[in-house]
Parts: C-alpha cells; structure tokens; sequence
C-alpha cells in the first residue's frame, strides 16, 4: 500500500510523463516515466523565536516566529513497483537533490532511472541546503547592531578551482583525467548546481540538524534504503543510530569520516547491509580520496566485526567500471553505476 499522509497527500499529483508536449522532459530523464504519484512536502522544523527577521519593503519586521531545520522531500512513486522499499537519495556538500536528478550534460540522472527500475524513490535538500532554507537571524543582528559575535566561522562555498581536483575530475581545473567519466565538457553546468554550506547557520550544522530530519522521513514514508554521498557519509551513521530499525540498507558513495561514528552507532547496523562505493583515482592528493576510502574501510571493519554485520566496500574499477569520480551519479556511466546498486541491492535487502 502506497503511505500517504496528510502532508504528502495535500502536495501530492498522479501524472504520466510523455504526453504531447513535453517530449523535451521526456527526452532528458530518459523517455515516458509511469508515475502512480509525484509531490513534494517538508518533514522536520521547528518554530524559533528570531529578534530580527529583517527588513521588509515596507520597513523593519518585527520579532517574530520562523520555522528552522526543514528539510525539502520530492518524492516519485512508479505505477509498478518492483520493491516495497523506498530509496532515499540524500545529496553531499555544497550541493543539492539536484545532484541525483539529470546530468550536467543532459541525461538521465538516478532519481528518475531507479523509478524506472520499480522503486519509489525520495530526494532531499538537507536542512540549510537548496529549498529547506537557514535562519539569517544571525546576518540581519549583524548588520543591525554591528555585531558579528553569532556569525558562524564561514559559509563555505566550493570554487571551481577547489572542485575539479576535489571530485576527480582531473589534477586541476581545465585538466581531465584521460580515463574520466565526468562530463568535463559540461563543468560549467555543473557549477551551477553549487550552493553554499547555509546549514552553518543552523544551530549543530549538518551534523545537528539532517540526520534528525532524515530520521523524521523515515518516521513518516516507513523503512527505506538511505543512499548518501560525501559529506552525507556520517550521517548515515547516525542514521541508523537514531533508526535502526528503519533502515533497510546504507549505500555509501565515498562517504565523509571528519566525525567517527560511536560503538552504538557502529552496533545498530547489526542487520543492516551496507555497501561502501568508491570511484576511481583514489590516488589523487585529495582528502575525497585514499584518506577517505581508508577511514570508511576502517568503518567496515568494525561493522564486520559484529555479529550479524553486513559491509562490503568496493572500488568501481575493480568491478569493472572505469574512471568514476567522486560524483558517479553524474559520471557518463552513471546508470552503469545505478545498475551495480540495484544489483546489490535485490541481493542484500529483503
């Protein structure tokens, strides 16, 4: 049975893709896609008090009430579903949802790909990213009284420069790597999805506020396989730490380890299969790669330890898949990539 609740149900549209019209969509999210239900809603948030809102055209708002830590869901359910569980994409940092939807060069991205292969399939914008939206109390008290005490550190924004080494695209901006599957050509749309790390003006950041939302979705749409790239690595640690019991599985794409998960995170994947992904040129010196790939096998190690643990961890080209970088669900052979996940999955989730 589909779950509806009421918030999905007031946001909530049935459409066929592929109608007259619209053969450009179509085309990009690689032909008709068969929805039974498309929407999107909110879960998570919470009211705040904020002393300065900001000014209004009209003049000064005064203080009032706003809603913090939201994070945005656009969910598509297929009219045949070949899994009763749910995939939940869950993008990395200084990017969005978008991440997982079409490519930089215009073909099909995951989100619609695995829908395609039967699975009801959520996207997020964590909270601070895209269209879950920050408190900017802080600014506006800044600008107001001079006093930038409540300023976080930075609000980090990846350059183009600091992006094309660190996705491993190539040793530096302008330079591929012979072998890449990134569409290069395209970087320019690419930048375009960038956006900045606005959780750092949230109280406890990414690490505070999108697991508790992640835990929140799952709350609502019942257990789900959790799909998270890069810096959303930890968070499905302390994901399966607030919900062990709906998490059906953990796919995780080169996934941050700045934060070490607990013994009792680490104890809450017993039962829960997780597959570690890793691209190509790990050898690049860059912390998203042999740092990274070391500190999750060291996270699969412990998880293995367990009884009842289940982690693989898995370098693309040892499967056969070449030259994948940091951003795979992008990456020319991105449905290659969707492929070998879904594989894994009618294997391991039950």
């Amino acid at each position: 049975m589909l779950h509806m609740s009421g918030k999905m149900a007031a946001a909530a549209c049935a459409l066929v893709l592929g109608c007259g019209g619209i053969e450009a969509a179509a085309a990009s999210i690689g032909g008709p896609l068969n929805l039974a239900d498309e929407g999107m809603f909110f879960v998570g948030g919470k009211p705040v008090a904020s002393k300065f809102p900001g000014v209004s055209p009209a003049g000064p708002v005064q203080p009032g009430t706003v809603t913090v830590n939201q994070m945005y869901v656009h969910y598509r359910i297929p009219a045949s579903r070949s899994s009763a569980t749910p995939i939940v994409l869950v993008h990395g940092g200084g990017l969005s949802g978008m991440s997982y939807e079409t490519t930089p060069d215009g073909r099909e991205g995951w989100a619609t790909y695995l829908v395609r292969k039967g699975h009801a399939v959520y996207v997020v914008d964590t909270p601070g990213r895209g269209r879950s939206g920050f408190d900017s109390t802080a600014i506006n008290e800044a600008k107001a009284e001079a006093k930038v005490s409540g300023l976080p550190a930075s609000v980090l924004m990846v350059t183009g420069e600091l992006a094309w080494p660190l996705f491993r695209f190539g040793p530096s901006r302008g330079t591929a790597y012979f072998d890449t599957q990134f569409p290069v050509e395209e970087f320019s749309k690419f930048a375009a999805q960038g956006v900045p790390f606005a959780e750092a003006m949230l109280e406890g950041g990414g690490m505070g506020t999108a697991p508790p939302a992640l835990a929140a979705l799952l709350d609502d749409i019942g257990p789900a396989i959790i799909v998270v790239h890069s810096l959303a690595g930890q968070f499905a640690d302390a994901l399966v730490g607030l919900r062990p019991g709906l998490v059906k599985a953990v796919v995780n794409i080169e996934g941050a380890q700045s934060v070490v998960p607990t013994d009792a995170q680490i104890a809450a994947y017993k039962g829960v299969p997780v597959l570690e992904l890793f691209g190509d040129h790990l050898e690049a010196p860059v912390f998203t790669g042999r740092p990274r790939y070391e500190a999750r096998k060291a996270v699969v190690e412990r998880i293995n330890r367990l009884e009842g643990g289940t982690a693989s961890l898995v370098r693309l080209p040892d499967a056969g898949l070449k030259g994948n970088s940091h951003m795979m669900m992008q990456d020319k052979n991105n449905l290659e990539v969707a492929d070998f996940i879904l594989s894994w999955i009618a294997d391991k989730v039950r």
